[in-house]
């Protein structure tokens, strides 16, 4: 039985091709897997549990029709929707995650994460992390009007969209000193992530024993999946699934 694994949808009304490309991969594809893990970055922009813009409400329903479906759903928040809460839990069924996660895939304890937390040489973009997953802002943000969150929302992502633009390939990226780290915290030698929109394998020596980190690709254009079953794991697209 095979697990799916996307990451950096970024599903947005300004790109309906892309919205319907989700619905058929929830109704085909994903309903015939084990799982299916989000890992962050499925909406480009989400001002709380509460923002009702388009395509939240068609989004929270595809996932709603998906978990009714018998499908396994676990989320995890990324960079653009760090305010998914209870809330969204309840309305789609999905169980959200932590950031970093250890799951058990294929007999194996595998590491999953959003990916941000490996960018270590980004220090501007880490202390802007630190600030929005706080829950003193997180609770102080929520507390403004509904139209004003998704104002600055929108206004955040176009701010970080210029800034990333204009900042190295290797600033931007993770650091694999930071990655091995993380690999030897938590006991794991195969990470799997997202958020650098540089879908790979990367395989590596880590004291003396063979890992592996998988980055998965975003949707833009690569409409990115991480397939993993009994003959491991591979990066296709969604258009490969769906022939």
């Amino acid at each position: 039985m095979r697990t799916l694994f996307v990451s950096d949808l970024h599903l947005s009304d300004e790109r309906p091709d892309q919205l319907d490309l989700f619905r058929r991969f929830m109704s085909g594809p994903a309903l015939e897997a084990q799982a299916l893990y989000i890992l962050g970055d499925l909406i480009e922009v989400w001002a709380g549990d509460d923002d009702a813009t388009a395509p939240h409400p068609w989004l929270i329903a595809i996932m709603r029709r998906f978990t009714d479906a018998g499908g396994r759903l676990f989320v995890m928040r990324g960079n653009r929707d760090f305010l998914m809460g209870e809330r969204f839990c309840r309305e789609t069924g999905a169980t959200l995650l932590p950031d970093p996660s250890v799951i058990e895939l294929n007999d194996r304890r595998v590491l999953i994460m959003h990916g941000d937390l490996l960018c270590t040489q980004d220090t501007g973009y880490q202390r802007y992390r630190r600030l929005v997953h706080h829950p003193a802002f997180q609770k102080g943000f929520l507390a403004i009007p509904r139209f004003l969150r998704v104002g600055i929302a929108h206004g955040f992502r176009n701010l970080t969209r210029r800034t990333t633009r204009q900042k190295a390939n290797t600033i931007t990226d993770v650091e694999q000193s930071t990655v091995e780290a993380t690999l030897r915290e938590h006991g794991v030698s195969l990470l799997i992530h997202g958020h650098t929109h540089r879908p790979a394998v990367h395989d590596f020596d880590l004291d003396g024993q063979p890992a592996r980190r998988i980055v998965i690709g975003d949707w833009y254009e690569q409409d990115s999946v991480l397939v993993s079953d009994d003959q491991g794991e591979r990066l296709v697209r969604v258009r490969e699934l769906l022939d």
